[in-house]
């Protein structure tokens, strides 16, 4: 078994340029870490030299350790292996760029956030920018997968590995890139030694953009409200002076961006109060693309990412490829009875996210102590969580008090991926992934009816 140091490697997770990150295991407590290790590529050793990139990997630990914030990520250890400088940082299973189904051809179509959850994550990244920027520091690499989404699902900006303190030169090859494509301000593109702040705001932009829209703007820059109904012209111009290509046309630093922001928030709330206010009474009327009647899989499967599109019924983004029209009925006992699909659900579930195992041993326990007087409670499969799943609120649907507890939304499967992984399905953004075991999401047990 591999060991970097007292760290027992549980899987690599990433690589870059200049380093390795690993899953780790801290020894005895048993708790899982990510560990960064100094492991330059080749051509970026010729091209910088082993000991400025060595000196870079220290600096920035040295970087990362000076911020406590709760939005930005946390340094624990910092030690070496031989010769080799590494650290131990948090570990978070989700972030960004898996939420909205970014993949390695960065300007395909991605998931679309709720304005709601896109605004509260953007809240979040800009008040940890914020104190990045107080300490002088200038992250020049912040994109989705660089922003981390915890179990409380919280954001954590993560890898300072481009960063900079204010003022400080880049002393790299000038045909090396700085920053991510779409993502980069023009300017660090040009000259990533003279960059400010606003360099950080332009990608915080772009994110807002794709999570409202699905796609990442094109020049010129369509308006947001062109692609998603629920935006109007103040959307509009917060976006456009977000991601201006002239720095000195965006806001002026996180603090005055957090306030426009608070003010988009203040009239969106607004608006849902008078489309509440003017619904008519009665159901509105089905969507078409719902599904009437549906007798879900119940079995488990173990299934790879390349079969899962065959397996499951989703689309292209991992969505449903259909939404079901469920005909829930509320019981007294914690339960909720479907009547389209058969099955009989808990209302609530799990009261705290956890790692698939225990996820199994919950549903044990509920058959333990004959919940709802049942005892054959069990994890459900992928299909019979996406009938779940339903259309992203608008218009009148926000004014619908929803039938199942909120605080599970993403839910553990039975249907395996592999002999350490395991599909879930998320319930707010509507998507099917999946985690390894040491991952956590709720479980809501289901039954036959």
């Amino acid at each position: 078994m591999k060991k970097i140091g007292k760290y027992t490697v549980r899987g690599l997770l990433g690589r870059g340029g200049m380093s390795k990150v690993y899953k780790v295991e801290i020894p005895v407590i048993g708790k899982i870490c990510a560990l960064k290790i100094f492991s330059p590529n080749p051509l970026l050793v010729e091209a910088m030299g082993i000991k400025k990139l060595k000196d870079l990997f220290v600096s920035e630990a040295i970087l990362m350790a000076r911020l406590r914030h709760p939005n930005l990520v946390d340094i624990w250890d910092f030690d070496r292996t031989g010769d080799d400088p590494f650290y131990l940082m948090d570990y978070y299973c989700n972030n960004l760029g898996v939420m909205i189904g970014e993949t390695y051809l960065t300007d395909r179509p991605s998931r679309i956030i709720a304005v709601d959850k896109a605004l509260r994550y953007i809240r979040q990244i800009l008040t940890g920018a914020a104190a990045m920027h107080h300490a002088g520091i200038i992250h020049r690499d912040i994109k989705p997968f660089n922003i981390l989404i915890t179990d409380q699902d919280t954001i954590k900006i993560s890898d300072f590995g481009l960063s900079v303190l204010r003022g400080e030169k880049w002393e790299g090859p000038k045909n090396i890139h700085v920053g991510s494509p779409w993502y980069a301000a023009p300017e660090q593109e040009i000259d990533p030694n003279n960059v400010e702040f606003s360099a950080d705001l332009f990608p915080i932009g772009i994110m807002l953009y794709r999570m409202l829209t699905g796609n990442l703007p094109a020049a010129p820059m369509a308006p947001a409200s062109k692609w998603n109904p629920d935006l109007d012209a103040d959307w509009d111009g917060f976006l456009e002076k977000a991601t201006a290509a002239n720095p000195r046309e965006r806001f002026t630093g996180a603090a005055e961006m957090l306030h426009a922001l608070d003010g988009l928030h203040i009239s969106w709330n607004q608006k849902k109060e008078r489309i509440c206010e003017l619904q008519a009474e009665g159901k509105p009327p089905e969507s078409l693309s719902k599904q009437q009647t549906i007798r879900p899989r119940k079995k488990s499967l173990k299934v790879g990412p390349r079969q899962a599109k065959a397996a499951f019924p989703i689309d292209e983004l991992w969505r449903p490829a259909f939404y079901v029209a469920n005909r829930l009925k509320t019981k007294k006992d914690g339960t909720i009875a479907d009547e389209t699909t058969g099955l009989l659900w808990q209302r609530s579930g799990s009261e705290y996210p956890v790692n698939w195992n225990m996820a199994n041993q919950y549903v044990d326990q509920l058959n333990g102590k004959t919940f709802a007087g049942r005892t054959e409670w069990r994890m459900p499969t992928v299909e019979e969580l996406l009938s779940l799943v339903t259309e992203p609120p608008s218009g009148e649907d926000f004014c619908i008090e929803p039938v199942f507890d909120r605080t599970q939304k993403t839910l553990w499967s039975c249907d395996r991926r592999s002999f350490t992984s395991a599909w879930y399905v998320s319930l707010d953004l509507g998507f099917v992934s999946w985690q390894d075991f040491t991952c956590t999401c709720y479980v809501r047990a289901v039954c036959d009816d």
